[in-house]
Protein backbone atom coordinates (compact mmCIF):
# COMPACT_ATOMS: atom_id res chain seq x y z
CA UNK A 1 0.00 0.00 0.00
CA UNK A 2 2.89 2.74 1.08
CA UNK A 3 4.63 1.79 -2.41
CA UNK A 4 1.45 2.59 -4.10
CA UNK A 5 0.49 6.23 -2.56
CA UNK A 6 4.47 7.24 -3.05
CA UNK A 7 3.45 6.16 -6.92
CA UNK A 8 0.30 7.84 -7.09
CA UNK A 9 2.22 11.02 -5.00
CA UNK A 10 5.19 11.17 -7.25
CA UNK A 11 3.08 10.95 -10.56
CA UNK A 12 1.21 13.96 -9.35
CA UNK A 13 4.11 15.69 -8.79
CA UNK A 14 5.53 14.67 -11.95
CA UNK A 15 2.30 15.71 -13.65
CA UNK A 16 2.27 19.06 -12.14
CA UNK A 17 6.10 20.10 -12.62
CA UNK A 18 5.36 19.30 -16.47
CA UNK A 19 2.45 21.36 -16.93
CA UNK A 20 3.24 25.53 -18.70
CA UNK A 21 3.76 27.63 -15.89
CA UNK A 22 0.86 29.69 -17.19
CA UNK A 23 -1.36 27.26 -17.02
CA UNK A 24 -0.55 26.34 -13.28
CA UNK A 25 -0.56 30.03 -12.56
CA UNK A 26 -4.51 30.02 -13.97
CA UNK A 27 -5.41 26.95 -12.17
CA UNK A 28 -4.15 27.87 -8.74
CA UNK A 29 -5.37 31.56 -9.27
CA UNK A 30 -8.95 30.69 -11.43
CA UNK A 31 -11.01 29.81 -7.28
CA UNK A 32 -8.69 33.25 -6.25
CA UNK A 33 -9.77 35.74 -8.76
CA UNK A 34 -13.44 35.28 -8.25
CA UNK A 35 -12.94 35.63 -4.41
CA UNK A 36 -11.24 38.77 -4.73
CA UNK A 37 -13.39 40.10 -7.65
CA UNK A 38 -16.25 39.27 -5.05
CA UNK A 39 -14.78 41.39 -2.39
CA UNK A 40 -14.71 44.31 -4.72
CA UNK A 41 -18.01 43.95 -5.51
CA UNK A 42 -18.74 43.78 -2.17
CA UNK A 43 -17.00 46.56 -1.08
CA UNK A 44 -17.95 48.59 -3.63
CA UNK A 45 -21.99 48.04 -2.53
CA UNK A 46 -21.03 48.81 0.83
CA UNK A 47 -19.53 52.06 -0.64
CA UNK A 48 -22.91 52.76 -2.53
CA UNK A 49 -24.62 51.83 1.16
CA UNK A 50 -22.26 54.56 2.89
CA UNK A 51 -23.01 57.05 0.40
CA UNK A 52 -26.81 56.44 0.33
CA UNK A 53 -26.85 57.02 4.15
CA UNK A 54 -25.86 60.67 3.25
CA UNK A 55 -28.14 61.05 0.26
CA UNK A 56 -31.23 59.95 1.91
CA UNK A 57 -30.84 61.78 5.03
CA UNK A 58 -29.86 65.15 2.83
CA UNK A 59 -33.15 64.52 0.85
CA UNK A 60 -35.20 63.95 3.94
CA UNK A 61 -36.31 60.39 2.56
CA UNK A 62 -36.70 58.95 5.54
CA UNK A 63 -38.41 56.35 3.91
CA UNK A 64 -35.34 54.92 2.02
CA UNK A 65 -32.86 55.74 4.77
CA UNK A 66 -34.75 53.20 7.25
CA UNK A 67 -34.41 50.60 4.19
CA UNK A 68 -30.71 51.16 4.85
CA UNK A 69 -30.51 49.13 8.28
CA UNK A 70 -30.74 45.52 9.10
CA UNK A 71 -34.01 44.56 11.19
CA UNK A 72 -32.21 44.18 13.95
CA UNK A 73 -29.76 47.08 13.40
CA UNK A 74 -27.94 49.34 16.63
CA UNK A 75 -27.31 53.08 15.80
CA UNK A 76 -25.80 55.66 17.92
CA UNK A 77 -23.14 57.00 19.99
CA UNK A 78 -20.58 55.58 22.37
CA UNK A 79 -21.67 57.46 24.91
CA UNK A 80 -24.93 56.84 24.97
CA UNK A 81 -27.41 53.62 24.96
CA UNK A 82 -27.80 52.71 21.00
CA UNK A 83 -31.19 53.13 19.15
CA UNK A 84 -32.23 49.58 18.33
CA UNK A 85 -34.35 48.40 14.75
CA UNK A 86 -35.25 50.08 11.48
CA UNK A 87 -37.74 52.46 12.42
CA UNK A 88 -36.52 53.85 15.87
CA UNK A 89 -33.37 54.45 13.94
CA UNK A 90 -35.66 56.51 11.58
CA UNK A 91 -37.46 58.53 13.81
CA UNK A 92 -34.32 59.29 15.78
CA UNK A 93 -32.28 60.60 12.84
CA UNK A 94 -35.63 62.73 10.99
CA UNK A 95 -35.58 64.04 14.79
CA UNK A 96 -31.98 64.97 14.61
CA UNK A 97 -32.27 66.61 11.76
CA UNK A 98 -35.13 68.93 12.79
CA UNK A 99 -33.00 70.27 15.49
CA UNK A 100 -29.77 70.54 13.93
CA UNK A 101 -30.37 71.09 10.13
CA UNK A 102 -30.97 73.93 8.12
CA UNK A 103 -35.18 74.51 7.95
CA UNK A 104 -35.34 73.29 4.86
CA UNK A 105 -33.56 70.35 2.22
CA UNK A 106 -30.90 71.59 -0.04
CA UNK A 107 -29.34 73.76 2.52
CA UNK A 108 -27.51 71.20 4.26
CA UNK A 109 -25.19 67.95 3.61
CA UNK A 110 -23.09 65.36 4.46
CA UNK A 111 -19.50 64.64 3.75
CA UNK A 112 -18.17 61.04 3.96
CA UNK A 113 -14.50 60.75 3.44
CA UNK A 114 -11.54 58.20 4.58
CA UNK A 115 -13.13 54.60 4.75
CA UNK A 116 -11.89 50.88 4.95
CA UNK A 117 -13.89 48.13 4.26
CA UNK A 118 -13.11 44.95 5.87
CA UNK A 119 -15.22 41.72 4.07
CA UNK A 120 -15.69 38.84 5.39
CA UNK A 121 -18.15 36.63 3.62
CA UNK A 122 -21.94 38.35 4.61
CA UNK A 123 -20.07 40.44 7.41
CA UNK A 124 -17.84 43.41 7.37
CA UNK A 125 -16.48 45.92 9.24
CA UNK A 126 -15.92 49.68 8.30
CA UNK A 127 -14.45 52.82 9.36
CA UNK A 128 -14.91 56.09 7.58
CA UNK A 129 -15.38 59.83 9.05
CA UNK A 130 -17.86 62.51 7.92
CA UNK A 131 -18.83 65.99 8.62
CA UNK A 132 -22.36 67.62 8.25
CA UNK A 133 -22.46 71.02 7.02
CA UNK A 134 -25.21 73.48 7.00
CA UNK A 135 -25.85 76.76 5.06
CA UNK A 136 -25.31 79.46 7.35
CA UNK A 137 -25.36 83.30 7.45
CA UNK A 138 -24.50 85.32 4.09
CA UNK A 139 -24.78 81.30 2.44
CA UNK A 140 -21.51 81.09 4.11
CA UNK A 141 -20.95 76.82 5.00
CA UNK A 142 -20.77 75.78 8.43
CA UNK A 143 -19.35 72.70 9.66
CA UNK A 144 -21.83 71.47 12.15
CA UNK A 145 -20.93 67.80 13.30
CA UNK A 146 -17.54 65.98 12.33
CA UNK A 147 -17.53 62.57 13.61
CA UNK A 148 -16.12 58.68 13.42
CA UNK A 149 -18.33 55.75 12.14
CA UNK A 150 -17.68 52.61 13.14
CA UNK A 151 -19.83 49.95 11.37
CA UNK A 152 -20.67 46.61 11.32
CA UNK A 153 -22.36 45.57 8.45
CA UNK A 154 -24.57 42.39 6.82
CA UNK A 155 -25.77 40.89 3.84
CA UNK A 156 -29.84 40.25 4.38
CA UNK A 157 -31.58 39.15 2.21
CA UNK A 158 -28.91 39.51 -1.15
CA UNK A 159 -28.20 43.22 0.29
CA UNK A 160 -25.76 44.88 2.31
CA UNK A 161 -26.93 46.91 5.51
CA UNK A 162 -25.61 48.55 8.12
CA UNK A 163 -26.32 46.24 11.57
CA UNK A 164 -24.40 48.69 13.80
CA UNK A 165 -23.54 52.41 13.09
CA UNK A 166 -21.74 53.86 16.21
CA UNK A 167 -20.55 57.44 15.63
CA UNK A 168 -17.40 58.67 17.77
CA UNK A 169 -15.66 62.16 17.98
CA UNK A 170 -13.60 62.91 15.47
CA UNK A 171 -10.55 64.37 16.79
CA UNK A 172 -7.13 65.09 14.76
CA UNK A 173 -5.12 61.35 14.80
CA UNK A 174 -8.88 59.25 16.57
CA UNK A 175 -9.52 56.31 14.88
CA UNK A 176 -11.66 55.06 18.02
CA UNK A 177 -15.22 55.59 18.85
CA UNK A 178 -15.38 57.83 21.96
Amino acid sequence: MRVFVTTCVAAAVVAIGSMPVAAQRAQTREGSVEARLRVLEDKQEIHALMMNYGRTLDARDFAGFEQLFARDAEYGSARSAPVKGPGAIRAYLEGQLKKNAAPEPGRDFHLFYNETIDVNGDRATALSKGAFYVRGESNKLETTAVVNYHDELIREDGRWKFKRRILGEARPGSTAAQ
